[in-house]
């Protein structure tokens, strides 16, 4: 650290808590952020603009869709014998699915079950996504 963040630190380690107090609502009312918030790492600071705009809460995704992207030649049977059972499709409508992708063979399904079904068709030699 440089000789004057080593002095400011000192000086903060005299102060007595009310000066402490008194500094914290100085720095808040200079800078317009708020003390107030803490975090698990150590404290943040936020603006206290009235007019910002509202940040847009990120929805987590609960609901996902399988997609079988590529289906090499030689393992077409066994996969096709995956998705039939995967699906209860039909052997025709099975047979156009794996024969047309990239194709989606599940929706809407939880994280666990597309990442099961995925294990089970890259293991007999498929390409899959989830989305």
């Amino acid at each position: 650290m440089s000789n004057k963040i080593d002095n400011i630190i000192e000086e903060l380690k005299s102060l007595t808590l009310l000066e402490a107090a008194e500094l914290v609502k100085q720095i808040e009312e200079t800078f317009g952020v708020d003390a107030s918030a803490i975090s698990n790492t150590g404290m943040v600071m936020i603006p206290n603009d009235v007019n910002s705009t509202p940040v847009e809460e990120v929805e987590e995704k609960t609901e996902f869709d399988v997609i079988l992207e590529e289906v090499p030649a030689p393992k077409k049977i066994t996969i096709l014998k995956v998705v039939r059972s995967l699906t209860s499709l039909g052997l025709k409508e099975a047979k156009e699915l794996v024969e047309s992708t990239p194709k989606t063979i599940k929706e809407s399904i939880s994280k666990e079950d597309a990442e099961e079904i995925r294990s089970k068709l890259e293991e007999v030699g498929a390409k899959v996504s989830i989305k």
